[in-house]
């Protein structure tokens, strides 16, 4: 009977021998990248080869021999693989050893972070971006307070105000920075396609209307053919319709108003009410619509965002894309600000659909092209298109992959969002906020205690921070590389 090392040695050869031979097949598309991502993008593809083996009884052989289990490895899965190698005595040249070690991937990672979101004063705290509100386009004391406070990125939306009012935000920060000493990044967020609802009879004028589970409401482009009862609601972007299929569900305000497609017809939806979750029971106008098991075949890059681009490329360092979901949409941001400045605004892709957290590895791999690049997981709408049970999950797996590629990631949407409304902070979101630690930045929104936040973001970091080394994950296949690897 083959020995629990003997069977670990062949095990980990075959491994090694799988991630060299995928990185040499993806040698062109690696070597297609920025030179100072290629050794990342190794890596990446190590990870991957890697994630697609079910290796967890080998995990628990590494673990019971005292070896590494490969578990904390992401960063630099061959030559952690190659470590235990040689302490099961195989002998490695020069050459052979991969470049990637712990102490080059935590500097790597470090430096890409540096260049997205400016230096910080602690070492173990994710940098700060704070949403900015409308009012502090008025409010210099505010700005200059969050800058004294930790803030680090300043995110401005563009699916709010104009550029008037985006110049004075602008501005104050600028002022405020030359005032403190104090840096900080301006990170303006594209709108991507507004999918939000629109009330076209019943409760137009309020921009509300009641609605009660097993209710039929109306998705349509306009108003034609309707009673003044009926609940018409037009998703805001033309061309929907006709891709919504019968028995696909549609979410409301971020899933608190849960729907069945129940008719088709040629210019109208109409949708079942299966879930109402808020005690008032409204729809609000204004409201995100999300359709999980609807593809829609609509652009991420909008007119609106094109008219925008200007004014991005003049007076922000980092630009953010939101609904992005394949290498080609990257390409099409890139083409458009190329046309405006040779240089292109660092990019941070926001990952909200399916077909983004499916298209991640080649997501990352195209975003590789430049020097400064990164993720945020935008968890509002992920969780909503996803299904709210797999959203530990999905974040967790994009983390893992994120830091295989080296990339910064931007931990978002609802962090201590009681606290920043209310003034008091819920037990799970604490548990939610420690996970910050696990990112290079986290993204505050926007509500009446900001400062409250920082304050309690940072003091929940810190702690989180001390403990994250001592994770231990167990190893099964991922679907992410699975698909990746296919291509």
């Amino acid at each position: 009977m083959q020995s629990d090392l003997a069977y670990i040695k062949e095990q980990l050869c075959l491994l090694e021998e799988k991630m060299l031979n995928e990185a040499e097949k993806k040698r062109a598309l690696i070597n297609s990248l920025h030179l100072d991502q290629v050794d990342s993008a190794k890596n990446l593809i190590h990870y991957l080869v890697l994630r697609n083996q079910d290796i967890r009884e080998l995990q628990d052989l590494l673990h019971i021999h005292g070896l590494s289990s490969m578990a904390s490895s992401e960063s630099h899965v061959h030559r952690q693989l190659q470590a235990i190698n040689e302490r099961l005595g195989k002998t490695y040249g020069e050459q052979e050893l991969d470049v990637c070690t712990y102490a080059f991937s935590k500097l790597k990672i470090g430096e890409k972070s540096r260049l997205l979101f400016g230096p910080k004063t602690e070492a173990n705290v994710p940098s700060v971006m704070v949403t900015f509100d409308s009012g502090f386009a008025d409010d210099y004391a505010m700005i200059k307070s969050l800058l004294q406070n930790g803030m680090n990125v300043a995110r401005i939306n563009c699916a709010h105000d104009d550029e008037a009012t985006w110049a004075k935000m602008i501005n104050k920060i600028k002022k405020a920075c030359h005032q403190t000493g104090l840096e900080c990044k301006i990170y303006m967020d594209l709108a991507g396609p507004k999918i939000r609802t629109k009330l076209l009879e019943k409760g137009k004028e309020k921009g509300k209307v009641k609605v009660k589970e097993g209710q039929l409401i109306w998705l349509a482009e306009d108003d034609k053919g309707f009673e003044a009862d009926d609940i018409v609601i037009s998703p805001n972007e033309p061309g929907i319709l006709p891709m919504i299929k019968k028995g696909d569900r549609v979410y409301i305000d971020d899933g608190v108003i849960r729907c069945l497609v129940e008719k088709v017809k040629k210019d109208r939806v109409g949708i079942r009410v299966t879930r109402v979750s808020s005690e008032k029971g409204q729809i609000k106008a204004e409201k995100g619509i999300n359709f999980p098991d609807t593809v829609l075949d609509i652009p991420s890059l909008t007119e609106f965002d094109k008219s925008c681009l200007p004014f991005i490329s003049e007076n922000a360092d980092i630009i953010g894309y939101s609904f992005v979901k394949s290498p080609e949409d990257i390409r099409a941001l890139r083409t458009e600000l190329k046309q405006l400045n040779d240089h292109c605004l660092p990019l941070i892709i926001k990952i909200e659909t399916p077909e983004a957290v499916k298209n991640l590895p080649s997501l990352l791999l195209e975003g590789m092209k430049e020097q400064a690049f990164g993720l945020m997981i935008a968890r509002g709408d992920l969780a909503v298109e996803i299904g709210f049970e797999r959203m530990g999950e999905i974040q967790e797996e994009i983390l893992w992959i994120c830091e295989a590629a080296h990339i910064p990631v931007v931990w978002a949407t609802q962090v201590l969002e009681n606290l920043h409304k209310s003034g008091m902070a819920t037990r799970s979101e604490i548990t939610d906020a420690g996970h910050a630690a696990l990112a290079e930045c986290v993204m505050i929104n926007k509500g009446e205690y900001t400062i409250e936040v920082m304050e309690t973001l940072k003091d929940i970091v810190q702690r989180a921070s001390a403990h994250r080394i001592k994770k231990r994950f167990t190893f099964r296949p991922l679907k992410i590389a699975e698909r990746f690897l296919k291509l």
